[in-house]
């Protein structure tokens, strides 16, 4: 039998503008792979949710490449296993891949593939599927380099793929390890790439115009953005030909929207070229400066801290597996400052929550709504502050704060404070706030702490924005409310 053409599928899961699939197939029989990994769904950022959309996009993708002619074959188990049974048992000529960026167990997963494919002299084919460069140098370029890969004409689907009677499918399993908990999403996206193209066609058509307005409010946000952001993260819709059909579309939301897909992959090039931030905070000045209160941990994940715009918005986000960034970065700010809970602990539990959860992305934010970044403007974000500008009359909150429903908009969001008898929150959000400006403030007028920033601007700094020397912006006193200030993320 003729050597496979080995497409393995990771979070790519399509066949338009797939170059690994498509180039393999000019090369001969191709055996395009997913591989369900144990170990990876048992690591702490994963999620019984995103499984659930995984499987559908897997079950969509193989319908597509069953069109072809061959079927997506799925194999659960160790991925350098299950490569080594399929060399043994019928020959591996090449591998094919996209680049991942993915959590600390991918990365070192790939280096064991890496390893195997050096040892039977097997050629990695493994192909960049967005804008991130591997083994980047220096920041000057890159974005001309990302506008040069978003512009490259997106690839053809291949006109057909040899049948592989000798190769059984395999099932798709209903969950990818026994121990994965149970984790109801009732009002989750659903996966698959249809749907992907459903969302993008109706933003681009309806919604885009208003996006730039709809970003903000939870009101608005779920309906007013683009909502694709898991169809990315999975790879049902590949970047590229999202920013290209977006071109097609001229308007300031447009716009706005497309500027959220640059930053997107400038944050997953910070993952890739530094794998420890997922661990360790940037600045060697912020690591260990807080403690994991428990108690004050499991308030917040389920959504009792008393603070009502807070707990409507992590119960929102358990719901639907998605909230629009600000309320993710306000959700953050309040475990890190207000509450003073290690980044890393509260990130791990929004992580769960995101069905769109991009590590690259997800981390950088953790740090940065944290302070941990250095070279970021400090954000403790107003709790009240927020509720009351984007939930005045608290709609938002009497829906999924349903014991506060019978409260008028003048008492709903700080109720303690016109109620004798209703509870406190676990913290005093403004004393809470000020200790944690002070602490922040204090370690970074501390010697060295411009050092160490300048150095982490020079290498993960956007060239794009000019931004001036750390130490010459660091002059001004962090704010405690960052009111109507520019986001630097997708929104999605």
């Amino acid at each position: 039998m003729t050597p496979f053409q080995l497409v393995w599928y990771k979070r790519d899961l399509r066949v338009v503008d797939h170059r690994p699939l498509l180039e393999a197939s000019a090369r001969g029989p191709v055996l395009p792979l997913y591989v369900v990994e144990p170990a990876l769904w048992q690591q702490a950022d994963a999620s019984e949710r995103q499984w659930l959309f995984c499987r559908e996009s897997l079950c969509e993708l193989r319908a597509a490449l069953a069109e072809l002619g061959q079927p997506l074959v799925v194999r659960s188990g160790d991925v350098v296993e299950v490569f080594e049974r399929a060399r043994s048992q019928f020959g591996v000529a090449a591998l094919w891949s996209h680049q991942e960026t993915g959590n600390g167990w991918t990365y070192q997963r790939d280096k064991r593939v890496e390893a195997w494919a050096q040892q039977h002299g097997i050629a990695w084919r493994d192909i960049p599927q967005f804008g991130v460069i591997r083994r980047m140098r220096s920041r000057y370029g890159w974005a001309k380099h990302w506008e040069a890969q978003m512009a490259e004409p997106v690839s053809d689907v291949p006109t057909g793929l040899h049948r592989l009677d000798d190769v059984d499918p395999g099932v798709i399993p209903e969950k990818p390890c026994t121990s994965l908990a149970a984790d109801p999403c009732p009002m989750r996206q659903q996966g698959g790439r249809s749907e992907g193209l459903l969302e993008l066609k109706h933003f681009l058509e309806h919604r885009s115009t208003n996006y730039s307005r709809s970003i903000s409010s939870p009101n608005t946000a779920f309906s007013g953005c683009s909502r694709l952001s898991a169809y990315l993260t999975w790879g049902c819709l590949s970047m590229r030909e999202v920013i290209q059909n977006s071109r097609r579309f001229k308007s300031r939301g447009v716009s706005s929207f497309e500027s959220r897909l640059h930053w997107h992959c400038h944050f997953i090039q910070k993952l890739e070229s530094e794998p420890a931030i997922e661990f360790s905070d940037f600045h060697p000045f912020m690591r260990g400066i807080r403690d994991l209160n428990r108690d004050r941990l499991e308030a917040w994940a389920q959504g009792c801290t008393g603070v009502p715009f807070v707990d409507a918005c992590m119960r929102a986000l358990r719901a639907h597996g998605w909230i629009n960034f600000r309320m993710r970065a306000m959700l953050m700010s309040f475990a890190s400052y207000h509450l003073w809970l290690p980044w890393r602990d509260s990130g791990l539990h929004l992580a769960r929550l995101f069905v769109d959860y991009e590590p690259g992305i997800h981390w950088s934010q953790c740090q940065m709504q944290s302070g941990s970044t250095s070279i970021n403007t400090i954000r403790i974000y107003n709790p009240i502050k927020q509720g009351i500008d984007h939930d005045a009359d608290g709609t938002f909150i009497r829906r999924w704060c349903p014991e506060l429903a019978h409260l008028t908009a003048d008492q709903i969001h700080e109720p303690w404070r016109v109620i004798d008898d209703h509870p406190r929150p676990i913290v005093d959000c403004a004393e809470a706030a000020r200790q944690a400006r002070d602490r922040i403030w204090a370690i970074r007028r501390s010697a060295g702490f411009d050092r160490h920033a300048d150095a982490i601007q020079h290498k993960h700094g956007s060239r794009k924005a000019g931004l001036k020397p750390t130490a010459t912006r660091r002059r001004r006193r962090p704010r405690l409310d960052d009111g109507g200030a520019t986001q630097l993320v997708f929104d999605l």
